[in-house]
């Protein structure tokens, strides 16, 4: 048995970090991680996506070209082979990027296996056994396949698989209208597909209020994407040149499906029984304020605790748990004010509650939005989709939430998230002088439009 300070399970975007800072402080430590350094982000997530992302606004651009006085002659191409190598090469410059800083590293050790708990401090991988007295799980998350007929008779897509593609598909059906679903909707329209997205529910993006979904809807049927909401059954079956999706109101002809219905936890393989581990009904690991399990010296980090499936929560996560374990201090996640973006093109940037969160809580609010058209940096740019909204307490002068749906969207939101985390009032922030002209010269304006509902 090889005795270690700490074990660190997966190598997502806390645990790696957490285990550097340990072994800064002279701990042993051993990281485990079953297929590549750098978790989704990294391999299947935030860094080749907006790569992809990059790549099929810049042949949108081309497109328009027109509109701005640049004309390009013929048909603009798009060579999916130098697409794909190019959101690739970003993955491995940041994988190995990884690889050689934990080489370098006195104390630490990388072991590549899947771990599972044989006891509460002990571990096994590659027929070997592991033990420490600190066991921190930053296993992530992965697709969901739903159980649908015929789901088992076709080759569908996941978000992991579909950036490997290197020819452009005929037909892109999309199953799912959340945020995953409409990235790759819209970027694969942009290359030149034809899509459709198939979602169950009502709206497009179901955790936004109603007139940022429909806003979202429009952007994506503007640009000629099909879209189906309300959808109760789907059936999938082979034809002769692909794949046919039957729903109750559409009968699709397709050449790719993507399933983009969500993600869940990688925590049924781990013998979190052995371990005494306590997870929700959907997979979770429970964890307290301060990312520990219901087990001493074991906690969990990441998209694997429930606390958020983002990059940055899951970073947080590492900043909250070296904080307390390392620093003497005292974090903790219900400190973390939740922000996220939905990278179509215009971006939505969010933060906070929702206008619905808001009425629901009972306090007395206010609400102030404004279209993009109005916006001088979006005229400029021909880029006047979208709108921004603000939510405010009528009593304390705090700001609850935001979203932009706009040009520059995810970098504007910024200013409303530190606002939050620094709990300044709104009107302090309308005297502001802001740099003209940009997107964020009208949140001093949006916050003096705010009336109360």
């Amino acid at each position: 048995m090889k005795s270690f300070d700490a074990i660190v399970i997966g190598g997502g975007q806390a645990g790696p970090f957490l285990a550097a800072r340990m072994v800064e402080k002279g701990m042993k430590v051993a990281l485990i991680e079953r297929k590549f350094l750098g978790g989704t982000c990294v391999n299947a997530g935030c860094m080749p996506t907006k790569t992809l992302v990059a790549s099929a606004r810049a042949a949108h651009v081309a497109r328009s070209g027109a509109v701005y006085g640049v004309n390009i002659p013929g048909e603009i191409a798009i060579d999916m082979k130098v697409v794909r190598a190019r959101a690739e090469t970003v993955t491995m410059n940041a994988r190995n990027g990884l690889i050689g800083w934990f080489a370098a590293m006195d104390g630490m050790t990388v072991i590549y296996g899947h771990a599972r708990f044989e006891d509460p401090k002990t571990v096994s991988v590659n027929g070997e056994t592991l033990t420490a007295p600190r066991i921190f799980l930053n296993v992530g998350a992965r697709p969901v396949i739903p159980d649908l007929p015929g789901i088992n008779d076709i080759d569908y897509l996941t978000s992991t698989s579909i950036i490997h593609l290197d020819t452009l598909p005929r037909h892109l059906t999309v199953i799912g209208g959340s945020y995953i679903g409409l990235e790759f909707a819209q970027m694969y329209r942009r290359f030149g597909a034809e899509v459709s997205v198939i979602e169950h529910g009502p709206k497009l993006a179901s955790r936004e209020d109603e007139d940022i979904s429909d806003a979202i809807a429009d952007v994506l049927r503007s640009e000629g994407i099909d879209i189906h909401t309300g959808v109760s059954d789907i059936a999938f079956s082979r034809s002769s040149d692909g794949i046919t999706v039957a729903t109750d109101s559409a009968r699709i002809d397709a050449s790719h499906v993507l399933i983009a219905t969500g993600r869940k936890p990688n925590t049924d393989d781990l013998g979190l029984d052995a371990a005494g581990v306590v997870t929700d009904k959907h997979g979770y690991i429970t964890v307290d304020d301060r990312l520990a399990t219901n087990v001493d010296g074991i906690w969990a980090l990441g998209d694997c605790n429930g606390h958020g499936a983002f990059t940055h929560t899951s970073y947080n996560d590492f900043e909250i748990a070296a904080a307390n374990l390392l620093d003497g201090d005292d974090r903790k996640v219900s400190s973390r004010i939740l922000a996220y973006a939905l990278y179509i093109d215009p971006p939505l940037g969010r933060v906070g509650m929702t206008e619905k969160q808001a009425r629901a809580s009972g306090r007395k609010i206010m609400i102030s939005t404004r279209p993009m058209s109005r916006v001088g940096r979006a005229n400029e740019r021909g880029e006047t989709k979208g709108f921004m909204k603000v939510i405010a307490d009528a009593e304390t002068k705090k700001i609850l939430g935001a979203a932009i749906l706009g040009i520059e969207g995810d970098e504007v939101i910024h200013g409303i998230i530190d606002a939050m985390n620094a709990g300044t009032t709104y009107p302090a922030l309308q005297w502001s002088v802001p740099i003209h002209p940009t997107v964020s010269e009208l949140i001093p304006t949006l916050l003096g439009d705010l009336k109360p509902v």
